[in-house]
Formats: structure tokens, sequence, C-alpha cells
């Protein structure tokens, strides 16, 4: 199983960013898919996370101007990204929780990061 990102690039502030993640490999089992950042000279963080019931959950830094949604069928998690600013940028990792096959664990998967740069 693999995760493979798209949608990054160069936006200015005010614009708008879509990025997607599959998962590939036919993973068995999916419990939840998100998104989380690494602002240049700091941690990773959370950005948002949806489960495959569509619970969602998000950083209050971008709540309101991000929005993420599953595709069950597809084994894909989008991000909509509205209202950029230039603190949002850094690379943004996908992140899923995943039983690649019956009778095996959960386990965690990361793609392998796309760059978002908001200019002002």
């Amino acid at each position: 199983v693999q995760l493979q990102a798209s949608g990054g690039g160069l936006v200015q502030a005010g614009g708008a960013l879509r990025l997607s993640c599959a998962a590939s490999g036919s993973p068995f089992s999916i419990n939840a898919m998100g998104w989380y950042r690494q602002p240049p000279g700091n941690q990773r963080e959370l950005v948002a996370i949806i489960t495959s019931g569509g619970t969602t959950n998000y950083a209050a830094s971008v709540k309101g101007r991000f929005t993420i949604s599953i595709d069950n069928a597809k084994n894909t998690v989008n991000l909509q990204m509205n209202s950029l600013k230039p603190e949002d940028t850094a690379v943004y990792y996908c992140h899923a929780r995943i039983r690649p096959r019956a009778g095996i664990a959960y386990s965690d998967y990361w793609g392998p990061g796309t760059q978002v740069t908001v200019s002002s």
C-alpha cells in the first residue's frame, strides 16, 4: 500500500489549492485519512483528518478555510484550501490509517509530501 499525493504548488495569498491523495495497492480497509503539514523550521502538525464514516477534525488555524473530504470507493482524500495565507506555506503530508490485508492490524501510512507555497 502506498499513498500518492498531488496538487501542491505556488499561489498568492487569498488564493486556493486542492490537494488529493490516493491509497494504491487495494487496501483491505481504511479507518481514516488526513493531512499534516510541516512549515519551515517547525514540527509536523495536524491540518485535518476524516474518518471513513465522515467525521472530521480540523486544526483551529484552518477551520472555515479548508475542507477535507473522502471518497471511500476510490480510497482518496481531498483537501480544498481556500483563502490561503502565507503562514499556510509548508510541506503537506498525506496520512492514512490502513489495514492492508484481512487479519493484519491497522498501521500508519504517509505520503512523500507536497510543497504548498503562499506568497504575500
